[in-house]
């Protein structure tokens, strides 16, 4: 019972997070459906646009209309509301084709977070960080973005705030000594799980495939047997562009899921299934609000249900 009120908090916080958004979108849908009565040509042309303007893609919102039409055709559907339903199904597909669990196999488990600046990585942090301690594991930090000391000063914030150690260094210093000490740090304190800033740098890629590569041997070398996490933090308010940085990041590091945050203040945040269907990353936690309980575990079926008003 406690967990079931559990859930529909967190839905409901979901739900809210996701206003503007759900509007704008709904807003578009109503303006298809509601017009279009006839499941013809005119009505899918129109349901594109109204995806790509939607924050969906043009690749993506053409692939979902087609598969809309096949579905349309196959189950005989012919009322533009089944549709519409029929619209929410396919969308939730492309939103758990991937597993959203992030993967705490070992002990410890080394979580790398990574992205551009401002798009609110060391908050991402903190927020989950408390998460991970109100489970009952043993977290470490470090702040392996040497490059502002700002950013450690954060961090330092968070880790005092959630009560736990934090590893870093000198302004300057090599991101990978970093990671190196709080890798040792974990492993002697016995630590479920450590996480690292790093540098939200992306203007020279060889510079940051570098580093990242490095990073990478210091853990296989200090801890082989660890699970990595590579959390790639983007900001919805941005829209397509972060699809593109998301692409970008791809390239050079080894993402295993995406952190989509600030999506309470956006109208975006059709993106998150632009994201699952291009890129085939799956979308881990998304950030609905201020609060230290609003990045929520990304849930596919309560996500397409907020984002569809139900």
């Amino acid at each position: 019972m406690e967990q079931n009120t559990e859930k529909k908090g967190l839905f409901a916080r979901l739900k809210e997070g996701l206003g503007k958004t759900r509007n704008s979108f709904n807003e578009k849908l109503d303006g298809v459906f509601s017009v279009f009565k006839k499941l013809d040509d005119d009505l899918y042309d129109e349901l594109e646009e109204a995806l790509i303007m939607a924050d969906i893609g043009g690749q993506t919102s053409c692939e979902i209309v087609e598969q809309l039409r096949e579905n349309v055709k196959e189950k005989h559907i012919k009322d533009a509301e089944e549709a519409k339903a029929e619209l929410k199904t396919i969308i939730t597909e492309i939103l758990s084709k991937n597993d959203c669990s992030l993967e705490l196999k070992t002990k410890p488990t080394v979580i790398l977070v990574i992205g551009v600046n401002g798009v609110g990585k060391t908050t991402t942090i903190g927020k989950l960080t408390s998460k991970l301690k109100n489970e009952g594991k043993k977290v470490v930090l470090g702040a392996a973005d040497t490059f502002r000391a700002a950013a450690a000063d954060q961090l330092e914030i968070w880790a005092e705030r959630n009560d736990v150690p934090l590893v870093r260094l000198t302004e300057g210093a090599d991101p990978a000594a970093v990671v190196f000490d709080a890798c040792s740090s974990a492993k002697s304190k016995g630590a479920d799980v450590c996480i690292c800033d790093t540098a939200g740098r992306l203007h020279n890629k060889k510079n940051l495939m570098d580093e990242l590569g490095k990073i990478y041997r210091v853990i296989d070398r200090e801890l082989p047997d660890a699970q990595k996490e590579i959390l790639l933090v983007l900001d919805a308010t941005t829209g397509q562009n972060a699809v593109n940085q998301a692409e970008e990041f791809d390239k050079v590091a080894k993402i295993t899921g995406i952190v989509l945050t600030k999506l309470d203040g956006t109208a975006k945040g059709g993106i998150v299934v632009n994201i699952c269907k291009k890129l085939g990353v799956p979308v881990k936690f998304v950030g609905v609000g201020e609060g230290i309980d609003d990045l929520q575990v990304f849930d596919p079926q309560a996500f397409a249900e907020a984002l569809f008003g139900e």
